[in-house]
């Protein structure tokens, strides 16, 4: 039966577990390792569909902004309506997105809706053909 090595008895110092203000170092030295741009989250949010429609945020016209500040990104969106019943759901896909990205550490999303989500003037054109708004 093996015993349970303790760390007086770790075959060498450099394979010991590191510090809690190692682990932090190590850490900060990831964060900086995986630096997150506006282009990569955008990129990841090209993976958030909103349910009722079944097409991407992004190409919907529902991004209204992406700021990076280091590890911490701020998304500005709209949804659809006002009323959306899908709401704090969406949201918090838009959250779990950025979040997934290597690099980031907070991610904030504000609603917004001014102005209002329009798709003939905000969504791609090839959302539009999609939904025959292209005239």
């Amino acid at each position: 039966m093996r015993k349970a090595m303790t760390t007086d008895e770790t075959p060498n110092a450099t394979s010991s577990q590191p510090s809690p203000a190692g682990a932090a170092t190590s850490d900060a030295a990831a964060s900086e390792e995986h630096v997150v741009t506006e282009e990569q989250v955008r990129e990841a949010l090209r993976g958030v569909v909103d349910p009722e429609i079944g097409l991407d945020m992004v190409s919907l016209g529902l991004l209204y902004g992406v700021a990076v500040d280091g590890s911490k990104v701020k998304v500005t969106m709209t949804l659809t309506t006002p009323a959306c019943p899908v709401g704090p759901m969406f949201v918090a896909a838009v959250k779990h997105a950025v979040m997934a990205l290597p690099g980031v550490s907070d991610c904030d999303v504000d609603v917004t809706f001014s102005p209002p989500w329009d798709p003939r003037t905000m969504a791609s054109d090839e959302v539009k053909l999609q939904m025959g708004f292209y005239y």
